[in-house]
């Protein structure tokens, strides 16, 4: 049941220092914009919160840029403007590849990787690249900046250590070594919620993230050691099946998930090779 628009507030940040002043001032201020999450929660009667901030006129949040070695993507840059970055394309194709399967084309265009970041649901598409990736989630308040790792971003199911003043800003990723590699499994390419979506670099040392199989997207150590040794493909599908221990719930089941992990393993592994 939606709630009539009389109880919500809207703050319009007009620079990031004025977004972040107003997050220190209502910390229960919940920060949009692409807003693709919020309006579904909205229109079920589930907001979730009574506040918000619009964050769309705040320029810096939208960049994509190098600073150093290290890829940094603004947290209010759309899915469009990350598949068509040179930038991402050139460093980080995996996440362009995970782009184009968020939505549809709407979707792409107001869907935000900030956006898919604080969601924190384990079914977030973007996620176990920036995972794969050893991206860092860079968190800002009015006192503070800190740089926090994606696989120790999340708590549990749609939890963080994000603190109510703090604002993501953007997320950096280091030069990544290896052939890049994702797929997402779901009812549909595209407009679905995945089912199971897996991402990795081969290289030297193998890096895999899993998403939809947990309450957070995952790194698989165990499977990337086995595969680092040069273990068997079967004996490293015999790792992940150990390692992973899929969720129950309305989209499939841990059985299902289980295999379709295992099968995505051996895809990445040949496709890759």
């Amino acid at each position: 049941m939606r709630s009539p628009l009389s109880t919500y507030a809207l703050h319009r940040a007009r620079s990031l220092a004025d977004a972040l002043r107003i997050l220190h001032d209502d910390p229960g201020t919940v920060p949009i914009a692409g807003c693709t999450d919020v309006y579904v929660s909205l229109e079920f009667g589930a907001p979730p919160g009574t506040r918000y901030l619009d964050l769309t006129t705040v320029a810096p949040l939208r960049r994509i840029a190098l600073h150093g070695q290290l890829l940094s993507i603004g947290a209010t840059a759309t899915y469009t403007t990350i598949i068509r970055s040179r930038l991402v394309r050139a460093r980080l194709p995996m996440l362009v590849a995970a782009s184009r399967e968020v939505g549809g084309v709407q979707i792409q265009n107001r869907g935000t990787i900030g956006g898919n970041i604080a969601n924190a649901s384990p079914a977030g598409d973007t996620l176990p690249v920036l995972a794969a990736a050893d991206a860092l989630v860079v968190l800002k308040s009015t006192q503070s900046e800190r740089r926090v790792p994606i696989t120790d971003f999340y708590t549990g199911y749609r939890t963080s250590v994000r603190r109510a003043d703090e604002l993501i800003v953007a997320v950096e990723v280091p030069p990544v070594e290896g052939t890049q590699w994702f797929r997402k499994v779901g009812t549909r390419a595209a407009q679905a919620i995945s089912k199971v979506v897996m991402a990795g670099t081969r290289a030297t040392k193998p890096r895999l993230a899993l998403g939809s199989v947990a309450p957070t997207v995952v790194r698989l150590p165990r499977t990337e050691a086995a595969l680092a040794s040069g273990a068997s493909l079967d004996e490293a599908a015999r790792v992940l099946e150990d390692e992973i221990q899929p969720i129950d719930d309305l989209r499939s089941t841990a059985e299902y998930r289980k295999a379709v992990a295992i099968n995505l393993l051996r895809r990445f592994w040949t496709e890759s090779a």
